[in-house]
């Protein structure tokens, strides 16, 4: 099983909660927290454990008590909350990239959908959130649900997945199965919920060690979308992390980002053994078949003549709660071949 070196960078989020007195929690790429109260933080506390003061991205936000009004954008923060137990504090969702997983449905299901793109400030105020929980950073812009500082001066807090800070500093590099699970504390240490935080932590790290990763040596091309130019999965990323996981070997893993586009010229020239298609319902994995299969240079390659294709869901491509199930996914689908 490949092991995931943890960030000398990052510590646990139950220690912070548990801690008497202020403590450096997830650092770097993941921000600082740190916590003053007592040991004692339930589950569902509002008042101990706080204030927490997070390091995000570069901004600098305290909460003196767990959000209890938020909305959430993007798949891979509303499936977080879903999954510490906290559907019932999400006053709306936006942006979400397709249903949620069936073990979380019924949660979901109680979700008011603002927007299904970015939604406007206009919106989000209207749901009066004490948070905006965004999946990219560029979610909190002008154009969108409002820009941090504004929204903060108005009594909103605003929090962005730490998996997609793109400074210098913030970034994961490279992203880790280690960073993944530090960033679902450092939620359950804002949300007063680190039990339920641990429990996640446990839960998804159990069900990756119980993973045996293809042995056979396969290289991979994670096609993501693109028509005149596919736009691919890179060296540092979530794709490289799953890929890892996985047992494949990135075709793209030298190219220092988290995402790249290649010409379809170098796609034929790397040969891939294995084709990773991402289905989304704006790009399927059958349009990309379909492409792949049109296209005179890349119907000859050998992976696509002989559809040696793994399939994942769009939200499993960013950091989150679906990341540990898209490698048991590709590794089933390596095996039925």
């Amino acid at each position: 099983m490949p092991t995931f070196p943890r960030s000398p960078r990052r510590t646990h989020a139950a220690a912070l909660v548990a801690a008497a007195a202020s403590v450096a929690l997830l650092a770097g790429c993941a921000g600082t927290a740190t916590a003053d109260g007592d040991a004692d933080a339930g589950t569902d506390a509002v008042g101990t454990g706080f204030p927490v003061t997070v390091d995000n991205c570069g901004t600098e936000v305290t909460f003196d008590e767990a959000p209890q009004r938020v909305v959430t954008i993007k798949s891979s923060t509303l499936e977080l909350l879903l999954a510490l137990g906290l559907g019932d504090r999400v006053v709306g969702a936006a942006f979400t990239d397709g249903p949620a997983p069936d073990r979380y449905a019924d949660a979901a299901a109680g979700v008011e959908v603002l927007s299904d793109k970015v939604p406007s400030q206009e919106a989000v105020l209207e749901a009066e959130p004490d948070l905006v929980f965004a999946g990219w950073e560029s979610n909190l812009s002008a154009e969108g649900a409002g820009e941090r500082d504004g929204l903060e001066q108005l009594g909103v807090h605003t929090y962005v997945a730490p998996a997609a800070c793109k400074e210098e500093g913030y970034m994961p590099d490279p992203l880790t199965f280690d960073g993944v699970f530090a960033d679902f504390e450092e939620a359950g240490a804002i949300f007063g919920v680190p039990d339920a935080a641990a429990d996640l932590v446990a839960e998804q790290r159990a069900a990756l060690d119980a993973i045996q990763p293809d042995d056979e040596g396969l290289t991979a091309l994670w096609y993501s979308s693109g028509d005149d130019q596919p736009f691919v999965g890179a060296g540092i990323g979530a794709p490289q992390m799953i890929m890892d996981a996985a047992g494949l070997t990135n075709v793209a893993a030298d190219v220092h980002d988290t995402w790249t586009s290649l010409s379809w010229e170098a796609v034929v020239d790397a040969d891939p053994d294995v084709i990773v298609l991402v289905d989304a319902a704006w790009n399927t994995a059958d349009s990309k078949i379909e492409k792949l299969e049109a296209n005179p240079a890349t119907a000859a390659m050998p992976a696509v003549q002989q559809h040696r294709y793994v399939i994942v869901d769009f939200p499993s491509t960013e950091a989150g709660v679906r990341n540990v199930d898209a490698v048991a996914s590709i590794v089933e689908q390596l095996g039925a071949r």
